[in-house]
């Protein structure tokens, strides 16, 4: 085995254009990374198994860009949270008024629309909601006393569409419309045309009116959900979770996963071979004989043994990998070693009694990293796609979203069966491209160090 500069390899890399393919596509993934780590926060990769987190979210909703290539449009999920505040007081009441204002420019009716609010008061607030449509109608949909109290109380509440009395309150204007609403909906009579019953587009206001006498109210959370069938980049899955925020997190976890395995996988398996093969004798035979142990072994059953028996940690599973990732690289470094032991300056620093240490660090393992290299990009899919297919079986951690995870759910929710792509093949695609990734890396590297492959 010949030796070659660094500069010898930066130059034959730059050369191979699926090495640049490997390392443009590797940059973008590192940056997709450092982007996720910064603007979405800690805490919702943490609530990812956290139903209530995603409450306000919808249900297998499907991405927004689709309807880019549809010629009805699919209504999308809209929160609002930032309504028009405004405070009035007349005498010993006192008004507090919060507006939403929203476009709706859809082929259908939304799914259910949903008022979120905590208050602060004392007494008993009476709270009115109202809408004002395009066409200028103004429907009242509920009025309500907020539970008693005779000191200052935090109260939160969600009013659903569902609610009966939003539904009796409609029905009791029902001389507004040209057809019958026993039927239908809450939000399809708010959303519908007087004349017939289909969607009408244009400008609503919704009002939340919250009137107190003798105190002041705060309403320091206020939200309002229009229930839609799209809502973000990719879509949601079966527990609302956004699919977007799965799917940029197991970015940089794959890539953690992938270069933490292979980086120690192949340190371990190159220190090993190359030590074995420079010792020779008895110590070489011991040692390739353990090495032939742990190569026998099934290692994806193993796996699933150790998974299931001991914990089923991403961190556990990154050592797991790390156990059964070396013994592959440690038989190639020491038949390597066994070449270069027998050069001539191997043999003058013998000669000169120089640590069996120091020949292999100083003399020996500079001569396989460019091997290494090669090795460590190899190496990077193999552990991403045996982390995902863990994961797939149920033996990953589930509080991390893995992509592997992210396609275990869509299995046991039956995705593929009805039709939710977003849900597949997003993660499957993603998993592709990092794996792509570092085999045309590895590849380039390895027509480097072995020049055989140029022939």
């Amino acid at each position: 085995m010949s030796s070659i500069s660094p500069q010898e390899i930066k130059q034959e890399f730059l050369k191979s254009k699926m090495g640049i393919a490997g390392i443009t596509i590797l940059t973008i993934l590192i940056a997709t990374s450092i982007i996720t780590m910064i603007i979405i926060p800690l805490e919702t990769f943490q609530e990812w198994n956290n139903p209530s987190n995603w409450i306000s979210y919808p249900k297998v909703a499907i991405p927004i860009w689709v309807n880019f290539f549809m010629t009805e449009k699919i209504p999308e999920h809209r929160i609002l949270e930032a309504p028009n505040i405004q405070t009035n007081s007349s005498g010993e009441i006192t008004l507090t008024s919060h507006q939403f204002g929203f476009n709706y420019d859809y082929n259908d009716f939304p799914n259910d629309f949903i008022y979120e609010f905590s208050s602060e008061y004392s007494g008993s607030p009476l709270l009115q909601m109202t809408v004002i449509r395009p066409d200028g109608i103004k429907l009242e949909l509920l009025s309500i006393s907020l539970p008693f109290s005779n000191s200052k109380t935090i109260h939160s509440e969600r009013i659903f569409s569902t609610d009966g009395a939003i539904k009796k309150n409609l029905s009791l204007q029902s001389g507004q419309f040209a057809f019958t609403l026993d039927r239908l909906s809450a939000e399809d009579i708010v959303f519908s045309k007087t004349q017939i019953n289909e969607p009408l587009k244009g400008n609503y206001i919704f009002l939340v009116n919250v009137y107190a006498v003798n105190s002041e109210v705060q309403i320091p959370e206020s939200k309002l959900i229009i229930g839609g069938k799209a809502f973000g980049l990719m879509g949601t899955d079966e527990l609302r979770r956004d699919l977007a925020i799965g799917l940029l997190w197991g970015t940089p976890l794959a890539l953690f996963i992938g270069i933490v395995v292979a980086f120690a996988s192949v340190t371990m398996g190159l220190l090993y071979g190359v030590y074995a093969g420079f010792k020779g004798k008895k110590t070489d035979d011991t040692m390739m004989r353990f090495n032939d142990v742990i190569y026998a072994l099934p290692v994806l059953p193993f796996l699933i043994i150790l998974s299931v028996t001991i914990s089923n940690s991403i961190f556990v599973m990154v050592l797991f990998l790390m156990m059964f990732g070396w013994v592959g690289i440690a038989k190639v470094s020491r038949s390597m070693s066994l070449q270069i032991k027998t050069r001539g300056y191997v043999d003058a620093a013998n000669m000169m009694g120089q640590k069996d240490s120091k020949i292999i660090l100083k003399h020996i393992i500079p001569q396989l990293l460019p091997y290494a290299f090669a090795s460590i990009a190899i190496s990077v899919p193999a552990a991403i796609t045996t982390e995902a297919g863990l994961s797939f079986l149920g033996l990953g951690d589930p509080s991390f979203p893995t992509w592997g995870q992210i396609l275990r759910d869509a299995n046991i929710f039956g995705a593929a069966a009805r039709g939710l792509w977003w849900w597949i093949l997003p993660p499957g695609v993603m998993i592709a491209i990092t794996g792509l990734a570092f085999v045309f890396i590895g590849n380039a590297l390895d027509v480097i160090v072995n020049p055989k492959l140029k022939r």
